[in-house]
């Protein structure tokens, strides 16, 4: 299913989206940069560093004043603007499922996909327009259903099938910013660690303590091919960082292939490294095998 590019940019864009209105939360101005460096010293980074709280008081105000320049934010006008927005997508929506249904003479289908994060963190309303949105579909409108994708199929089982090129929601559709001139070294590293993985897949756990290295070498694989430490190496924000989470969970996986290989794992060693890459606590090395 392709996604649609109306209703998409209506709620993604900061720009010409509904996320830019001068009424919404202002995401750059953050406590954690302007308060009292004594005040806001307990709730920043252990060695003094400052960061972002989550404690913002100004709204948008407009996209071209400096930060200074912003204007205190009040939730209620917010909620009320968000609560706007979600009737205007509404009635877009209707008005454009009704073209479509003309032109095509069946029942269209208008694929709206958006990133999890961009409701509540990049546009803090965006929970409120998702709950006013639900409603008035359900209560003020007859011309289109909410649904989900596999539902459509069942309903409408003939479909047109077409394969889509190589493509990806980055800068000109394509994959440059996560393959360039700043991260190319990372691909020959995580592509020999990917076929080291599925060479340990092939083994049988002999015991609990080989059991839990083979899949924290999984983790650490996934940690390691996380695409958001090339992107940060493309965009230069905090280069060091991602290169030194690349290279950690690149030297973990290693170091736990050739513990593996030797029949030689250090319990000690492998237990911090577990409590350290917790993620995927149910994760099973044998996915890795090939089919």
């Amino acid at each position: 299913f392709g996604r649609d590019h109306e209703s998409s940019q209506q709620v993604w864009s900061s720009e010409v989206g509904y996320p830019g209105d001068p009424v919404y939360r202002e995401f750059y101005k953050d406590l954690g940069w302007e308060a009292d460096y004594d005040y806001i010293k307990p709730y920043i980074m252990p060695h003094g560093q400052r960061k972002n709280t989550g404690i913002k008081y100004h709204k948008i105000t407009d996209r071209s004043t400096g930060l200074g320049e912003k204007q205190l934010y009040d939730p209620y006008w917010a909620k009320d603007k968000a609560a706007e927005h979600a009737g205007n997508f509404m009635f877009n929506r209707q008005q454009q499922v009704k073209h479509l249904a003309a032109m095509i003479e069946r029942s269209p289908i208008v694929v709206s996909p958006y990133d999890a994060e961009l409701f509540g963190h990049w546009w803090y309303e965006g929970p409120w327009f998702l709950d006013v949105l639900l409603r008035k579909s359900w209560y003020d409108q007859n011309t289109y259903d909410m649904t989900h994708l596999a539902d459509y199929l069942r309903n409408h089982p003939i479909q047109q099938v077409c394969k889509p090129s190589q493509s990806s929601w980055g800068y000109q559709g394509f994959h440059e910013y996560w393959l360039n001139e700043t991260n190319t070294w990372i691909y020959p590293h995580l592509h020999k660690a990917t076929e080291r993985m599925i060479e340990l897949s092939r083994l049988e756990a002999r015991d609990e303590l080989e059991w839990k290295a083979l899949n924290q070498a999984a983790r650490e694989l996934l940690l390691a091919q996380s695409s958001d430490w090339a992107f940060i190496m493309r965009t230069e924000t905090m280069v060091p960082y991602a290169v030194r989470r690349t290279r950690s969970h690149l030297m973990r996986f290693n170091k736990l292939y050739d513990d593996i290989k030797l029949g030689k794992i250090d319990a000690g060693w492998l237990e911090k490294v577990e409590e350290i890459d917790n993620i995927f606590p149910n994760i099973n090395y044998r996915v890795y095998r090939r089919v």
